[in-house]
């Protein structure tokens, strides 16, 4: 049985980085734990990764949480993957590559907050910011 905690996260590094090697998996993890340590989020990391969700709107923190598409993983590889990623991660087996992020965006778009915050590390498609 896999606990609310373990799906939350499994589920977001699926969406969020199931094509990323595994460090950029790694990376999403992180800055959802980061968030988690943090007072300027939610406590839990199911409360985290669900949150800004309204009925009607996209204001979610995850884009994938608020798509309307299916958040069932398909992929049985990269599902299997993000699993083992996300109780490695939650279990401290591997410490926080991000240097304590709690943001990231793909490379692809310019996001308003980014100018504020101070740019961390770069894996793959993403950048993480602090």
């Amino acid at each position: 049985m896999i606990s609310a905690a373990l799906m939350c996260m499994a589920l977001n590094i699926y969406h969020e980085s199931r094509s990323e090697e595994m460090r950029g998996q790694v990376a999403v993890a992180n800055v959802t734990l980061n968030r988690v340590a943090s007072n300027k989020w939610p406590d839990d990391v199911c409360s985290v990764v669900k949150q800004g969700y309204t009925k009607g709107k996209n204001n979610c923190q995850f884009s994938w949480f608020c798509d309307g598409k299916s958040d069932t993983p398909t992929d049985t590889v990269a599902w299997a993957r993000s699993v083992l990623v996300a109780n490695d991660v939650m279990l401290g087996y591997i410490p926080d590559i991000t240097e304590g992020a709690t943001h990231y965006h793909a490379r692809y778009v310019k996001p308003y907050w980014s100018k504020s915050l101070t740019a961390t590390v770069s894996f793959g498609s993403h950048i993480f910011y602090k």
